[in-house]
């Protein structure tokens, strides 16, 4: 897993077992409504190694079952989650997969969607409570923790800005664009009004490149000018353009190209 995959885990103990929705896709039939019993104990024995010995007992495919039972009650659900880690590539991504993509896995229906949503969601709810109202540069990992949690398997680019107070406390965290595979619009003007209404001394750029190289384009370079150019007009600081990619990240600041 990747810089994420810690606060996932967390959540894991939150998901027990639900009556089974009419939303979800097609179950196989059990006689009388029972569960059968090998899938009862495997549940049982998975649930028992997870508290006893955290994420760290499982490998991937059997938090993704942990997951999966409360969406699906009434089937053996390990082989869809070897499907969606094959489908997806890793734990992270299956989350942060959209619920588009997610429905066309066979066997995936919308009780399963909104369980992984609602995952995500809580994940990236937990990183951004570690850095709001917090002093940025003494909270960094946690900043950089977040970012990857949001953005980091986004198969979209996205541009979000982190508004600074006069004391580099993080006091917004907003996003302000998404765009394609490569390219997200990014408008200078009003990035620099909104820190204008937040009354913000400073902020960060951050966005994402779905290719997971972090590496800036030309496009991406002459953008960070613009806007640096922009708030300068204004006496505001550009601390730093971060661009996330799938396992790191690159800051312009430590690149010298700010």
């Amino acid at each position: 897993m990747g810089k994420s995959g810690r606060f996932e885990e967390q959540m894991l103990p939150l998901f027990g077992e639900r009556v089974g929705d009419s939303d979800e896709a097609p179950a196989l039939p059990v006689q009388q409504g029972r569960l059968p019993s090998y899938i009862k104990d495997h549940r049982a024995r998975l649930r028992a190694r997870f508290m006893s010995g955290g994420a760290a007992a499982l490998p991937d495919y059997e938090l993704l079952e942990l997951i999966l039972f409360r969406s699906i009650p009434r089937r053996d659900v390990k082989p869809l989650a070897h499907q969606l880690l094959t489908q997806f590539g890793d734990f992270n991504r299956v989350l942060s997969a959209s619920p588009e993509r997610l429905s066309e896995v066979q066997g995936i229906g919308q009780a399963v969607i909104c369980d992984l949503k609602i995952l995500e969601a809580t994940a990236q709810r937990m990183a951004r409570a570690k850095v709001m109202q917090r002093q940025v540069i003494a909270s960094w990992d946690a900043l950089l923790d977040y970012c990857h949690t949001a953005m980091a398997h986004r198969e979209t680019e996205q541009f979000r800005v982190l508004y600074l107070d006069r004391k580099n406390v993080l006091i917004a965290d907003e996003e302000q664009g998404r765009g394609t595979v490569d390219h997200v619009p990014v408008y200078p003007r009003e990035v620099a009004k909104r820190a204008l209404e937040l009354n913000s001394s400073a902020l960060i750029l951050v966005h994402n490149h779905p290719s997971g190289d972090p590496t800036p384009s030309q496009a991406d370079i002459a953008m960070t000018r613009k806007v640096e150019a922009a708030l300068d007009a204004l006496g505001i600081t550009l601390h730093d353009h971060l661009i996330i990619g799938a396992s790191d990240e690159l800051s312009f600041r430590s690149e010298g190209l700010l």
